[in-house]
């Protein structure tokens, strides 16, 4: 079998367990994972969730026995949330949560010597109800009220953007800064670790549509400053919880090959000032029973859940940045407007615009090719997807009742940035906390967003450097 990280990555499987156990994931059962054990193809076992810092956690087992493997994969296990949950209001005197592991997204670790299976687990209280302060609980209960309440559901997937830095020195590429769109090796020296990311992706059950090198490219300015260039995976539409999982786990893998590599990693809004940034654009799929809906009808007006969504982004954006958009960088990033929105406007194509309807692929015969999308242009690397989608979800719900829908549309409908009289972005972090007390009723409707997390939120971002979503 071909190894795509044999030369820096230790053991890095790219095996399909899918085509492996022969059946599609959504079929798999614990004795499919168990089988694994008892053939002798797996000997580790890993439950792997997010925690309340919005980054992967694991809990790893030898199991001892079949037995052991059977509860594991079957019930999960249990772990001390006041330490997942920091400042979520779990006491430490009753802090007890349970990892329950979904079967069908079994993947065998990569980057692991030992073959090991991996679960992706949610979080629930002892009583085996879902964990309120759970990013994996929020996302699931944002998409559930969204088609209880619309009739509606969202697919999304995230363009991840990232900087390989390595020293100067040791590469042969041609000088220039923010000059590496869509450059090819040996101009960059991050193609091939990109392509393996892909391939462990794939194998991981991680839908991915494609990849290239980005434009942002910052040049060292002594001897001993590291070159970064910038490179970009574009997953694919997924349901809004395996979208906001698919985009962690691209962090970890490209992370985990940058670092076995020898490169610096890095998601961070910005590097370097005047140099593009890192974004994390999230696109948006309308559907109905599964099925993708359109975003404009025949006549070019935009579908009634189009004109929802981006009546929630363009009146909802600037609050969204609360876990989009975190910090001083992210700030710069958006005060630069490379290649990034400095207004809050939406239109079609437009790369200015705060949310921007992309041009579809065409057949020769003029058929468009997959669904339409609605690109949220805001967010970047510091984002937290799965309170930033929840949240999406709950400006749209509110937008879906808002008598001033069409007005509000009208009025952003430009995509001419500042100079066409739109509404800034937030300059700073107080904006941000403004705008995000006066959307909080809405995000915190049916609990949407735990109102607890909105507060930590609005704690950090009006005394920075406290911990917050």
């Amino acid at each position: 079998m071909y190894d795509p990280g044999a030369q820096d990555s230790g053991r890095a499987s790219t095996l399909d367990l899918a085509a492996e156990i022969g059946k599609p994931r959504s079929s798999w059962t614990v004795d499919d994972l168990v089988s694994l054990f008892h053939e002798g193809r797996v000997r580790g076992l890993s439950l792997m969730h997010v925690g309340g810092d919005g980054l992967p956690k694991r809990l790893d087992f030898v199991p001892r026995d079949f037995r052991q493997v059977q509860d594991v994969v079957s019930a999960g296990e249990r772990a001390d949330g006041s330490s997942l949950f920091p400042g979520s209001g779990i006491p430490s005197g009753a802090s007890d949560v349970l990892l329950r592991p979904r079967l069908s997204t079994g993947f065998l670790d990569p980057f692991s010597e030992i073959p090991t299976l991996v679960l992706l687990c949610g979080h629930e209280r002892p009583d085996a109800t879902p964990l309120p302060q759970s990013p994996d609980t929020i996302v699931r209960h944002a998409a559930a009220r969204l088609a209880s309440e619309t009739g509606y559901g969202l697919s999304a997937f995230g363009e991840v953007e990232y900087f390989l830095g390595r020293r100067g020195e040791d590469v042969d590429v041609p000088e220039g800064a923010d000059r590496g769109y869509h450059a090819c090796a040996p101009h960059v020296f991050g193609e091939t670790l990109r392509r393996r990311a892909m391939l462990l992706l794939v194998g991981m059950g991680v839908p991915v549509r494609y990849a290239h090198a980005e434009v942002g490219r910052v040049e060292p300015e002594r001897a001993e400053d590291l070159l970064w260039e910038q490179h970009e995976i574009e997953l694919a539409p997924a349901p809004l919880p395996a979208a906001a999982d698919a985009i962690v786990l691209t962090r970890w893998v490209l992370r985990s090959l940058a670092r076995r590599a020898g490169f610096r990693f890095s998601v961070d809004p910005i590097l370097a000032e005047g140099h593009a940034g890192n974004g994390l654009h999230v696109h948006f799929t309308p559907t109905r029973d599964g099925e993708a809906v359109a975003v404009t009808d025949p006549d070019g007006a935009l579908t009634e859940p189009a004109r929802w969504l981006i009546g929630g982004l363009v009146r909802r954006g600037s609050a969204l940045m609360a876990f989009g958009n975190r910090g001083a960088g992210s700030l710069l990033r958006l005060a630069q407007a490379k290649e990034a929105p400095s207004a809050i406007t939406w239109a079609a194509l437009d790369r200015s615009a705060l949310v921007r309807i992309p041009a579809q692929a065409r057949s020769g015969d003029g058929d468009e090719r997959g669904a339409g999308t609605i690109e949220f242009r805001l967010p970047d690397g510091s984002a937290r997807p799965h309170l930033l989608l929840a949240g999406v979800v709950a400006s749209m719900i509110e937008a879906a009742s808002a008598d001033d829908l069409e007005v509000l549309l009208a009025d952003t409908g430009s995509g001419a940035g500042s100079a066409g009289g739109a509404r800034p972005v937030p300059r700073s972090l107080g904006e941000i906390a403004d705008a995000l007390e006066d959307a909080r009723a809405g995000f915190e409707t049916d609990d949407t967003i735990p109102s607890g997390l909105v507060e930590r939120a609005l704690r950090s971002l009006r005394a920075p450097g406290q911990d917050g979503p």
